[in-house]
This record gives structure tokens, C-alpha cells and sequence, in this order.
């Protein structure tokens, strides 16, 4: 089968004239180009489909590579593919042929319709008008999630390399999160998967940034990072891994899919945080070594 991008990059790796710290940011939700043939698949109107997106996020992030750091954006929607999902974590239901064990068919993510290749959208809206065929999920897969994770694993490869760290920012948006009562959900939540992924100090200062803005930051809930986070957050071995969620109501309209007025702020704040985060000691990332490790050094 044909790629639905064979004739232009399913995502692109934006990179500094020079590497300045050991950062390596990813947008893997905030594509926006969409294969015709997936359009003629969809029983969605093109508003509708786009309501899983995590919109203008690339551009929040955009200034990463001007001030060092790599961005990997992607340009293929997250209803196409989901890269933050394991690479074959399917839904049955939504393919023709008999999925068999070497597929994940019963983890949440799927059940709730949120698989690698999603069945529904936002509010539940099943996307397909048919059954789709492994074909069709092996295109994706292997022409576009492989290639990705790989480019992901070679930049944070190169920044260990060259810093003796790495840290991967994987950058998202949320729908607007509302408490019961009258308190009110967060307007940034930083995932570190309970304190696992990252050391405490990247958390932290994503919190000083976002809170000293006069925004409410909560730590991993609702969201404590997804696969790639717990996939590339390997602090003991000095490879770092943050998912930052930014409340979309913050700088762009939730239903017509805008840029509203917050946007200009939005970004000057994203781009503190990013100037904060490059210019960190790196030293301040290396693992901890074990007390006996450290005098037999000595």
C-alpha cells in the first residue's frame, strides 16, 4: 500500500545551527495535514476530526531550535496516528482481519477508543465509516510511528552524548478542566509519572515558570505522561523525560479551533520557560552515584 505521504514529510525534525544544551522537544499531537484518503474514510466533517488535535502547539514550541534545542513536529493528526501510544495497541473492532496476541487489544487507551490508531475523537465520535484492514495499520506504523520513535531515540542518543544527559519535553495540550465545586481545574499539568521519569529540578522549574505567570500547575493528574514519557524517562541512566499539558482555553477557541487573544502571551511564556530550561547546568541531570560507587572512585 501507498503511503498517504508519499509525496511529503509525514513529520520534520527542526534543528539548531548549534546544539547548545542536551533538550530534544516533540509536538507529536499538533499535525494538521490530512490525507485525503483518510478524509474520504471519515464520517466526521472536517471540524469534528480535528477536535483531537493539540492545535498551534509546534508554533508555542516553535523558538525551541533558535535557541538550541531540536523540535520534532509532527504533520500527521493524531485521529491518523498516535505516537504517544504503544506501536501496536489496536482495537479489534476496528479492523477486518482477526487481530492476533502480538497485538495490545485490552488496554484502556483502547478501550476507550484511543488506541495507536484512534476509533473515536473528542466527545466520543467514532471516526471510520468502515472497517479498516492491518495493511492499513501497518502503513502507518511502520512508515510513520517507527520512524519517529527512531528519530526521538537518535536525538536524545546525540544530546547524551554531547552533555552526558538528555531530556526529552514532550509538549501537549488539554481540554479545559473544570472541579466540582467551585474550584478550578489546572491550566498547566506537568507528567512525570509520579516523580519516575525526570529529575525533580525539571518539574520544578516548569512549575516556577507557569505558576510565577499566575497559572495553576498540578503534577500528573490527570495526566502523569504517556508512552513516551514512561518510555524515554530513564533518569538513573541520565535521560530525563517531562510531558507538559497547556489548557487550550489559554490561547485558542476549543470550538472553532482559533487563535484567541492569549496566544501572543501564551507564547512569550512558553518561551521563557524554553530559555530557562537551555540554560540549565546539565550537571544539575547527571544520576546520583551509589555512595560505594563514588568512594571506590576515589
Amino acid at each position: 500500500m501507498q503511503s498517504d505521504y508519499w509525496d511529503r514529510p509525514a513529520f520534520e525534525t527542526i534543528r539548531p545551527r548549534r546544539v547548545t544544551a542536551p533538550l530534544v522537544f516533540s509536538s507529536a499531537h499538533s499535525g494538521r495535514d490530512y490525507p485525503e484518503r483518510f478524509l474520504q474514510m471519515t464520517r466526521l466533517d472536517h471540524l469534528s476530526i480535528r477536535q483531537s488535535e493539540d492545535a498551534f502547539v509546534d508554533e508555542l514550541f516553535a523558538r525551541a531550535p533558535h535557541l538550541g534545542a531540536p523540535l520534532v513536529r509532527a504533520h500527521f493528526p493524531r485521529a491518523y496516528l498516535d505516537v504517544n501510544r504503544e506501536p501496536w495497541e489496536l482495537d479489534p473492532t476496528m479492523f477486518v482481519e482477526p487481530l492476533s496476541d502480538r497485538f495490545n487489544t485490552t488496554s484502556p487507551r483502547v478501550a476507550a477508543g484511543l488506541g495507536t490508531l484512534a476509533r473515536v475523537v473528542a466527545e466520543n465520535k467514532p471516526i471510520y465509516r468502515e472497517r479498516l484492514t492491518l495493511d492499513d495499520a501497518r502503513m502507518r506504523i511502520e512508515g510513520i510511528y517507527q520512524p519517529y520513535h527512531a528519530t526521538l531515540q537518535r536525538l536524545l542518543t546525540e544530546a547524551h552524548g554531547s552533555f552526558g544527559v538528555a531530556v526529552l519535553i514532550d509538549c501537549h495540550s488539554m481540554p479545559r478542566l473544570s472541579r466540582s465545586g467551585d474550584r478550578l481545574g489546572p491550566d498547566i499539568v506537568l507528567g512525570d509519572r509520579y516523580g519516575t521519569t525526570c529529575a525533580p529540578i525539571l518539574a520544578d522549574l516548569a512549575e516556577m515558570i507557569f505558576a510565577g505567570a499566575g497559572l495553576r500547575v498540578a503534577r500528573n493528574r490527570p495526566y502523569a505522561g504517556g508512552f513516551c514519557t514512561r518510555t524515554y524517562g530513564r533518569p538513573q541512566h541520565g535521560v530525563h523525560a517531562l510531558q507538559i499539558e497547556i489548557s487550550r482555553h489559554l490561547y485558542m477557541n476549543e470550538v472553532t479551533l482559533e487563535k484567541n487573544d492569549g496566544f501572543a502571551a501564551m507564547r512569550q511564556l512558553v518561551d521563557r520557560l524554553l530559555t530557562t530550561l537551555i540554560a540549565m547546568d546539565p550537571g544539575l541531570l547527571q544520576p546520583a552515584v551509589p555512595a560505594g560507587q563514588r568512594y571506590a572512585a576515589e
